[in-house]
């Protein structure tokens, strides 16, 4: 039996839900997942136990975290999965408690600090050095940490780390039979957290610069952080070529991503993105997409490499522009692209893989697992 614990993340959010618990469940586990949600019902298996939503960051941070803490407990699960840094006091309790405890690391907290803008630039260094540290202790009590990069994996003792990156499953997005890429409109998407830090002024910037000769619209799914980052996006020339689409379901992702020519992936140089490993880029090339991504070298790796897309300078617009004209003119090269992006994901860059080495680490773990 095993529980997965987050504070932060929707109910049916694609690592901590889709991917882990539903994987867990076929193979035979009871597991049970405590997220802020409306009630408590069983989705694919899982068990899902709601918990009230709390107003504000520290309403989340002191009241979610005791609930979802308490509803863990009642579970009396022995393997505890918790997937959000503000659950390390809850891993504590629960350790004590003599539960085996797992901490999710989804990405790196400390280096995340210092972009974070609700954090006054004075403090930023301060509140980075306590997050390494907190985590350093965490990392020697709790039982296992599983890292969502190689790159996160390096900082945690490595006899206790399993790196499980996210990977998508090929099949989710693979697009339809018969459908042809010469045949979508000239739509340049963009699917996640909507930043300043993660292209949003370059992105639109850029659709502004594309000949109006291609009728090129640039598509954005996901929420705005801050919610008034549209306001400064609307003063953008290129706005008038955007659609924001708002947060946006799985099925809906795979309807816009079937109508998309090209996938953006510009992120800034920030600590905490040069080694990441976006879901976005996989699944546009598990779309059969061709990506623009930042020109950082292991994204360089993944995407020119593997003639998957281009790489540019992420803070250049008319950069990001001349990538997106080219490949809309050059529509053969765009197609072989998408479809190289397709073999590589069905390859390599799959959930398949990763599922197996979560499962061998649970099966260490021991639990109440039935045949």
């Amino acid at each position: 039996m095993a529980v997965h614990m987050t504070s932060a993340h929707p109910a049916f959010e694609l690592r901590t839900f889709l991917k882990e618990a539903r994987s867990l469940a076929r193979a035979g586990w009871d597991v049970s997942i405590v997220v802020c949600h409306s009630k408590r019902e069983v989705v694919d298996g899982v068990t899902v136990i709601g918990v009230p939503t709390a107003r504000g960051r520290l309403g989340r941070i002191v009241g979610t975290t005791f609930r979802v803490m308490r509803e863990a407990i009642a579970t009396k699960a022995p393997i505890c999965h918790f997937h959000d840094p503000e659950l390390i006091p809850a891993g504590f309790v629960l350790k004590c408690l003599g539960r085996r405890i797992v901490y999710d690391v989804h990405e790196d907290l400390p280096r995340q600090i210092l972009t974070k803008n609700w954090i006054h630039p004075r403090f930023r260094r301060l509140l980075s050095m306590a997050a390494e540290l907190l985590e350093t202790v965490a990392a020697r009590c709790f039982d296992r940490i599983v890292a969502a990069t190689p790159e996160i994996g390096r900082r945690f003792p490595q006899q206790k780390t399993v790196v499980v990156q996210n990977y998508p499953f090929p099949e989710e997005l693979a697009p339809e039979a018969g459908a042809h890429y010469r045949q979508r409109p000239a739509v340049v998407s963009y699917i996640g957290s909507v930043t300043e830090q993660r292209g949003a002024l370059e992105m639109v910037k850029a659709i502004g610069l594309v000949n109006d000769r291609l009728e090129a619209e640039l598509h954005i799914a996901g929420r705005y952080d801050p919610a008034s980052l549209t306001t400064k996006l609307a003063t953008i020339s290129g706005w008038h070529k955007t659609r924001a689409l708002g947060t946006i379901s799985r099925a809906e992702v795979k309807t816009l991503l079937g109508k998309t020519r090209v996938g953006l992936v510009v992120f800034d140089a920030s600590p905490n993105h040069v080694k990441a490993q976006p879901n976005k880029l996989f699944e546009y090339m598990t779309a059969g997409i061709p990506v623009i991504a930042s020109d950082f070298p292991l994204w360089r790796e993944i995407v020119t490499d593997n003639e998957a897309g281009l790489v540019v300078d992420p803070k250049d617009p008319k950069a990001i522009a001349d990538a997106i004209q080219w490949l809309l003119e050059h529509e053969d090269e765009a197609a072989r692209m998408g479809r190289r992006g397709m073999e590589v994901v069905a390859s390599t860059f799959n959930w398949a893989a990763e599922e197996k080495k979560l499962l061998a680490m649970y099966a260490e773990l021991g639990g109440l697992r039935h045949a």
